[in-house]
């Protein structure tokens, strides 16, 4: 939804605060005393690193979107993804005649360039097709020019760009001359724009647009809506898109915004959870891109770099196929200092060369690359194509760890010290992977810095990373994978009840020796507990927690003891008993996009009456909370909730229910507890 220098401009008040917070000169950083543990854990296996996964916006006010210069800065970057025409523009941009009414076109930007532009930085497009002020013709029509008859092979289209701020919940921003501008709308146009560009083109894949869960409008119903934005579109569009289209600008401070990547995994549950909820039959083909990112404080400094590395890795291990930064060039916006470094307030990661009104400070010369550029150079350093994530951790919140697994066995680490003040001594250990003793390959971007410094130094299992600092290990294994068995198969879970499920698998093809068993793992931090072993592809696990989400993997052993790399993950969640001696129903109402009205109604399934109770559940996450309650005594200790009776409700005859209500407040993804216990008994759910 950014725009060039206007946008810019409404946000410089918000800017200016939060860039003072985060614009203080640091002394000296100084090491922390005690060093962190970073844990990587290569039985606990991720996603795969796609071919589209480092991307970019481009915009068609931007005059250098096709110059050889930009473009191969874009490919030195690493670049797999180019989106257009540039978020709001999209929805008043008219391909064929190259305009936008109400906005500033460049010269040097029709499609034909940007195509250009694409395939000299070796990337693909992703296309954003007009809903605003377009039709399904003209987009088909974009599709034919582009794919029939100028051979282009583009793959993705959206159609629209944030058409949930076209006034539906008040705030508008988003172009839309729809007469009714209803979720329920443009779900219904969304059917129409794919099968009038797939009727051109079979091969492509259509986008919708999706709200980011735990920001608004995320949770909102509005008008005759049968739901919120993402439920109501993919009940509607689900059968016919192929991915779902989210941006996400975390706002704040620097420190806020790098505190909030920890929302990453929660929001692409729930994007996940509701695909398979609202969108049909066969939704796990539905895939999801991120195509908007940025900060607030920071932009153009060190805080968008670590920002950037830190959630392309986040989102890309969680499943993602895309994740692209706002912007390439965009303008200059309002001038702080952030971390002793000048910060020009540029949502691009090239400088334009701009000035401020007055001339009083400049930007760098143009294409001069600004801190995020460096990040996306150290994701390209760090996770290639084919590569597959694996899970690792810290016990430090100022530091982040990310690994990936690579065909050849190296093992590749990205650290994060997102501490401004401090450099932090680190100890690594390695779960299913011993290095070589040969010193690593290590790539730091420092806060500062102009460039990335890339040496082999130290060791594979301690260093020190500077302050506000990006690190890349590189690390050969101690021996030889060579005639291991291969990966077993994407696992899948069946008869799921409140303790138990059954895990499957396509089998594992033999290496050097026959398969002796199969290990199930699941994912504990970036510990794995193991949960058994079987000589089949198939096998049960016992003694479950009731309302609980597990991760696990299936890894291959053969009789010479030469293990497989990690299957794909499965992720699935337990529920709640089928009959239990309560039922408890868990309501929300009016959610208003950080909080709701919320409800528990208790029902007494026993055989005798229930004198005096206790209701006890735990959030799924730490940034919700019970704020205020009514017709009962509420308590929250960390994330556990505890109900007590007021004198009116301490009764539950047999078959009677009791009720409760609550006001309930989140400031992240809103995942909603799906057990709970009565008197110590778990109780059902209706």
């Amino acid at each position: 939804m950014r725009t060039p220098k206007t946008r810019a401009a409404l946000l410089a008040g918000l800017l200016l605060a939060a860039s003072a917070l985060a614009g203080v000169n640091p002394p000296s950083a100084s090491a922390a005393a005690d060093p962190v543990s970073v844990t990587v854990n290569t039985r606990a296996g991720l996603a795969t690193v796609p071919d589209t996964a480092l991307g970019v916006n481009h915009a068609i006010w931007d005059a250098n979107l096709g110059t050889a210069e930009t473009s191969d800065l874009l490919r030195d970057a690493g670049v797999q993804m180019m989106r257009y025409p540039g978020g709001s523009y999209a929805d008043i941009y008219h391909w064929k005649d190259h305009t936008a009414p109400g906005g500033y076109v460049a010269p040097g930007t029709d499609f034909d360039t940007f195509m250009a532009a694409v395939r000299r930085a070796g990337a693909q497009p992703m296309i954003i097709a007009n809903y605003g002020t377009g039709t399904p013709a003209e987009a088909a029509d974009w599709v034919r020019y582009a794919n029939v008859t100028k051979g282009y092979d583009a793959r993705y289209w959206t159609v629209g760009n944030e058409n949930y701020g076209n006034g539906h919940y008040g705030s508008a921003w988003e172009a839309d001359n729809h007469p009714d501008k209803s979720a329920t709308q443009y779900a219904r146009l969304v059917v129409e724009y794919a099968d009038a560009m797939k009727a051109v083109d079979p091969s492509i894949k259509v986008g919708a647009v999706l709200t980011m869960p735990g920001n608004w409008p995320d949770g909102i119903t509005a008008g005759s809506d049968p739901g919120p934005w993402n439920q109501t579109v993919l009940s509607i569009a689900g059968p016919k898109i192929d991915f779902v289209d989210v941006h996400w600008y975390p706002g704040g401070t620097a420190a806020e915004s790098l505190a909030r990547v920890n929302h990453l995994p929660d929001a692409t549950y729930l994007l996940r959870q509701q695909l398979a909820r609202y969108a049909g039959a066969n939704a796990d083909r539905i895939g999801i891109s991120f195509t908007e990112l940025n900060v607030d404080a920071g932009r153009t400094t060190q805080p968008a770099a670590l920002f950037l590395a830190d959630v392309y890795s986040g989102l890309l291990e969680s499943g993602v196929f895309t994740v692209q930064w706002w912007n390439v060039h965009n303008g200059m916006g309002t001038v702080a200092q952030v971390a002793g470094q000048t910060d020009y307030g540029d949502f691009g990661m090239l400088s334009s060369g701009a000035c401020t009104e007055d001339g009083s400070v400049c930007q760098p010369p143009l294409n001069t690359p600004f801190a995020p550029y460096h990040g996306l150079r150290m994701m390209k350093l760090f996770a290639t194509p084919g590569d597959q994530f694996v899970r690792a951790g810290t016990d430090e919140p100022l530091v982040t760890a990310h690994a990936v697994r690579r065909a050849n066995g190296d093992l590749a680490v990205l650290l994060v010290n997102k501490d401004p003040d401090h450099d932090h001594p680190v100890t690594i250990d390695y779960a299913g992977f011993t290095p070589s003793a040969v010193a690593p390959t290590v790539s730091t971007l420092t806060n500062g810095a102009t460039g990335i410094a890339t040496g082999q130094s130290g060791s594979a299992t301690s260093r020190t990373l500077p302050a506000y600092s990006l690190t890349t290990i590189v690390l050969r294994p101690a021996g030889t994978s060579a005639g291991r068995p291969s990966t077993p198969g994407q696992p899948t879970a069946s008869g799921v009840t409140d303790r138990a499920a059954t895990i499957t698998w396509p089998a594992a093809t033999p290496g050097g020796s026959p398969i002796a068993k199969y290990e199930v793992y699941r994912h504990n931090g970036a510990v794995s507990e193991q949960l058994g072993e079987t000589a089949s592809t198939s096998f049960t696990v016992d003694n479950l927690v009731p309302g609980s989400r597990y991760t696990v993997n299936v890894l291959a052993r053969d009789t010479a003891g030469r293990v497989s790399w990690s299957s794909p993950p499965l992720t699935f969640a337990t529920g709640s008993p089928a009959a239990s001696a309560c039922t408890v129903r868990f309501t929300t109402a009016n959610d208003w996009g950080n909080g709701y009205i919320g409800g528990v109604d208790i029902t007494n399934n026993g055989t005798k009456p229930i004198s005096g109770w206790t209701l006890t559940w735990t959030w799924p996450t730490g940034w919700q909370q019970v704020s205020s309650g009514w017709s009962a005594t509420w308590e929250q200790v960390g994330t556990a909730v505890r109900v007590t009776p007021t004198d009116d409700n301490r009764q539950i005859a047999v078959g009677a229910t009791v009720s409760a209500g609550f006001v309930g407040a989140y400031s992240g993804p809103n995942v909603l507890p799906t057990a709970f216990t009565l008197n110590g008994t778990v109780c059902a759910t209706g």
